[in-house]
This record gives structure tokens, C-alpha cells and sequence, in this order.
């Protein structure tokens, strides 16, 4: 969903010196006569309705298709991917892009004319065989994955992603070359352009400084807490009805979305019609509903991009940091806020029944309780970003060649102990399977939840600045100053601005991770 960032030499610019007008060009796509920078347009916006199918297609993939389905399915992808690839590699925008650079363009324009160039060189970059190999393999990976994961099977999950990876490093070299950077900051900068791993080691490093006293320091102090535990089961109708209670009370548009199940939680689909999945377990309503909480953040943000730019490069969600920015806004700001829970209790005890766990004091105790687990999506959130600075390490020493696939469960093993003091050892379905984002070669995306939480923090303690009584209004069920905010400074601005000045601009500085300490110790140390 993010942009993606390929740098090359600038090409000299094309303009007609002879009448000072600009250039018109004819292009196959669209067979008429168009100014440059309309026609570049034209073509986007094409590009923008097979993503629109691709999205739709891969969403029924994970959630409805029969497993049988799986190789039609993937070869039907694959396809689609090769021509959006040739339709970004046609030659016939080299010129476009060169002469759009001369048209006379608002900011606005400005703005998406980078972000379509953006694309564009990173499409010429990669030939059609690696995109079309990478989609077939990422398809066989991850419709094996739900398989194995459920039967711990990580030798058989191996063999089709050593050919994902033999892909993605391939990918992430030929990436590197071109731009002068480590192969895996080639992959991660799709998702966070013009992010390096050097950005990142300084902010998980400084992380490591304080948050393991932290998590040990609220877990001496809740040991003393007198907690009641929910009783199940949990029948999924009535937890699917109580997700879907909170999606509305968080602003969902039914209208232009809805909410499945598949095998890990997603959002997927576009703007017009976003389509967000969870899992449900009967013994652990908790799991669900923090899951459509986080998921229900991706969705708003997606419905709340401008409508007249949907199809526009301009258009689109600014980078992952800032799409996980907006989950984790909803499901920890909001959704782990003590004085959320008064608005939460009574649609729980509505659709799970009365009994004393659900009062709102001890819904706050359950949302915020620190114990460190296995599965990420699960986690706290004081111990999340451990999990992130997990995969985070093992991906990046995966992707530079500094471990090979099969390396991974005995490095899974080491940091869980010292991360977490979780023994994972030949538990692979609550270790290295438990996540879908390396099936498909998702290498790079990580540290976008992480850097997610940070600016979510960020962005409350601006919201807070601004509203002084917002948990007053929280609890009031006035949800409204904060979707105001968001609206205002984030959905509303889609990609005009690349990331730092986007985030200067809401909050009066570019990322500054003091926020997120400061929002768990207040939290966690003085609740």
C-alpha cells in the first residue's frame, strides 16, 4: 500500500522549445491525445482498477476460495501482476515522465508526478520473470502455510520458502545495485521509503535501553492485582456480532467494507470497498476483538482517503509506519484506554453475557495486563515491540546473506529466551509459522508496526495537547476528536507529503520516539 521509492539518474528534460506549449503525446493505453502529465494519469489510474481486482482476488483467496482453488488462483495473480509490470515498463512513459517534469503542474500534481515516478522506476528496475516467479511462489507458500502451521510442519513449509527467498534476495540485489544500499534496506524501503537499517538500529537500540526494566517493573507491580479472568466459551456468532458492535462504534463504513475470517488477520481491498479479517478462538474473546479493533484502524484509514484522488499515486495510504500508525492508534490508544472501557462494557456483557470480568475496571485490568507470549498479534503492548525487534533482526541477516532459511527456528529459539524467556524449541506453529508476512517475501515490513506505535503516541500526545479532556470525552463515548485529528491530518493527506514532512506537519515534529516512552510509563506506572 505503500509507496515505493527507486532512485536513478534524472533524465533530461522534453519540452517543445519551438512553441513554448507542451508536449502531446499519444499513448497505447488510452489511445488519445493527452498533455504528458494527464496521460501518465490515464495510465495510473488503469494500473489503480487491476489493483483493485488483484486486492479483491487475493482478500477471497485468504478468506473464502476452496483450497483447490489455490493453483488457478495463483497462476491468475501472477498473471495480473506481469501486467501491471508492463504496463509500468511500457517505453512509451519514459517520455511522459520527462516531459511531465516541464509541464506547468500545481503542488498537487507535483506531488503525484513524484509519487508515480517512484513507481515507475522501481517497476523498470525488476524484469517480468522475477515478478511473475515471486507471485507464483508467494501463492504456493502461503496456501502450504495454513496448512503446516496448523501441523507445526516447518520442514515442509521450508521447502517452498527457500524458493521465496532465493526470489527476495534476488529482488532485493537487484534493488541494491541501482541505489547504493544494503539489499535489505532495498525491500524495506517499499514499505518505508527512504528508511535505512541504520534509522532503525538506532531506534530499536535505544528501545532495548529501557523497555525490558519497563516490562519487568509493571510486571512486579500487577502481580499484586486482583484480576477476574473471563469465562467461556465465547460462541463465535456472538463474538463476530460484538466486533461488529465496535466497528461501528469506531466509525466503519458498511457500506464500503466488511468483516471475514481467514487464517491471520488482515485488511485488504480498496478504498471504496476495504475488506478487514480476523480469527476467532472460543476460549479468548480478547483475541478477536483487539484484532477487529487494530484491523478496524486500517480500514478507517482507507475509507478516509480522498475520494477524488483514489486512483491517483497522490492518493494512496503514505507509507506501512504510518498505515500501522492508524491500527495501533485504534487498538492501543483507543481500545486499551481505561476510560474506553466504560463504552466497551456494556456492548461485551450484551453479546457474551453478564458476568463480573466484564465490569469496566476489570476490562481495563485484562486490556493492560503485561505476561509475555508467543503469538505477536496477541501481545501486550509493552511486549510487542520485542517481538518486532525479533523478526526484525532475523530478517535483515536473512535477506543480506548472513543466515540462510534454515537458520532460522535455532536463531527464533535464542531471542524468544531473550526477549521474551519463552522457550519455542520444535514449536514452530507459535514460533517462526505464526506469522503470513514472509510466505509471500513481505521482507521489510516489520519494523513498520513498531515505528507504527511510536507515531501513534506521537499523534495522541499531540490530540492531547488539543483536547486536555479527551478521556472525559472517551468515556462519554465522543470518539469524535480524534477521527477529527486523524481526518484533518493524516487520512485526509494520503501521500502529498513523504513521511517525515507529513508527520512534522501534524504534530509539529518529524518522528520522536520520547513520545511512546512516555505514553507506556504514564500508562503503566502511574495507573
Amino acid at each position: 500500500m505503500a509507496g515505493i521509492v527507486a532512485r536513478a539518474p534524472l533524465l533530461p528534460k522534453c519540452d517543445n522549445a519551438r512553441t513554448g506549449r507542451p508536449l502531446i503525446f499519444r499513448t497505447p493505453l488510452i489511445g488519445m491525445n493527452l498533455p504528458a502529465y494527464q496521460a501518465l494519469t490515464a495510465t495510473f489510474t488503469r494500473l489503480y482498477h487491476y489493483q483493485h481486482l488483484g486486492a479483491i482476488a487475493s482478500w477471497d483467496q485468504a478468506a473464502k476460495m476452496p483450497p483447490g482453488g489455490n493453483a488457478a488462483r495463483g497462476a491468475a495473480l501472477a498473471e495480473l501482476d506481469v501486467l501491471m509490470h508492463q504496463t509500468l515498463t511500457d517505453k512509451s512513459l519514459r517520455a511522459l515522465m520527462q516531459a511531465a517534469e516541464s509541464e506547468a503542474l500545481d503542488p498537487m500534481q507535483r506531488a503525484n508526478l513524484r509519487e508515480m515516478r517512484r513507481d515507475w522506476e522501481q517497476a523498470n528496475l525488476l524484469p517480468e520473470r522475477l515478478i511473475e516467479a515471486k507471485s507464483l511462489a508467494g501463492s504456493r507458500c502461503e496456501h502450504a502455510w495454513r496448512t503446516q502451521r496448523k501441523e507445526n510442519d516447518w520442514k515442509g513449509f521450508l521447502e517452498n520458502f527457500s524458493e521465496v527467498v532465493k526470489l527476495s534476495r534476488e529482488e532485493a540485489q537487484t534493488l541494491a545495485q541501482v541505489r547504493g544500499v544494503s539489499p535489505y534496506d532495498a525491500l524495506m524501503d517499499k514499505y518505508e521509503p527512504g528508511t535505512r537499517s541504520a534509522d532503525i538500529d538506532a531506534l530499536f537500540g535505544e528501545l532495548k535501553t529501557w523497555l525490558p526494566d519497563l516490562i519487568g517493573k509493571v510486571g512486579a507491580g500487577q502481580a499484586g492485582q486482583s484480576l477476574i479472568q473471563a469465562r467461556g466459551p465465547f460462541p463465535v456468532a456472538s463474538q463476530r456480532a460484538l466486533g461488529l458492535e465496535i466497528m461501528g462504534v469506531l466509525g466503519f463504513d458498511f457500506s464500503a467494507g466488511r468483516l471475514d475470517i481467514s487464517t491471520h488477520p488482515f485488511c485488504g481491498g480498496v478504498a471504496q470497498d476495504v475488506r478487514i479479517t480476523t480469527r476467532y478462538a472460543e476460549d479468548d474473546f480478547m483475541r478477536a476483538m483487539m484484532g477487529i479493533t487494530h484491523e478496524t484502524g486500517h480500514a478507517r484509514y482507507e475509507q478516509g482517503l480522498p475520494r477524488d484522488t483514489a486512483a491517483l499515486a497522490l492518493g494512496r495510504a503514505r507509507s506501512m509506519g504510518i498505515h500501522e500508525s492508524q491500527s495501533l492508534s485504534f487498538e492501543m490508544q483507543v481500545g486499551r484506554n481505561s476510560a474506553f472501557m466504560g463504552l466497551l462494557s456494556p456492548l461485551v456483557k450484551k453479546h457474551l453475557g453478564e458476568q463480573p470480568a466484564f465490569d469496566a475496571a476489570n476490562l481495563a485490568l485484562l486490556f493492560t495486563r503485561v505476561a509475555p507470549g508467543f503469538i505477536r498479534v496477541d501481545a501486550d503492548e509493552l511486549t510487542y515491540p520485542a517481538h518486532i525487534i525479533l523478526r526484525y533482526e532475523i530478517e535483515s541477516a536473512l535477506i543480506n546473506g548472513e543466515i540462510e532459511a534454515r537458520d532460522i527456528p535455532a536463531l527464533w529459539d535464542e531471542k524468544m529466551m531473550a526477549y521474551l524467556g519463552l522457550d519455542t524449541r520444535g514449536n514452530y506453529a507459535q514460533g517462526c509459522l505464526q506469522d503470513i508476512h514472509w510466505t509471500s517475501g513481505s521482507f521489510g515490513y516489520f519494523p513498520s508496526y513498531t515505528l507504527g506505535a511510536m507515531y501513534a503516541a506521537q499523534y495522541f500526545a499531540t490530540i492531547r495537547r488539543l483536547h486536555p479532556t479527551l478521556d472525559a470525552s472517551l468515556a462519554a463515548g465522543d470518539l469524535t476528536p480524534i477521527f477529527n485529528w486523524l481526518s484533518t491530518h493524516i487520512w485526509s493527506q494520503a501521500s502529498r507529503w513523504e513521511t517525515g514532512e507529513l508527520v512534522q506537519r501534524a504534530t509539529g515534529e518529524t518522528l520522536n520516539p520520547a513520545h511512546f516512552r512516555r505514553h507506556l510509563e504514564q500508562r503503566y506506572l502511574t495507573a
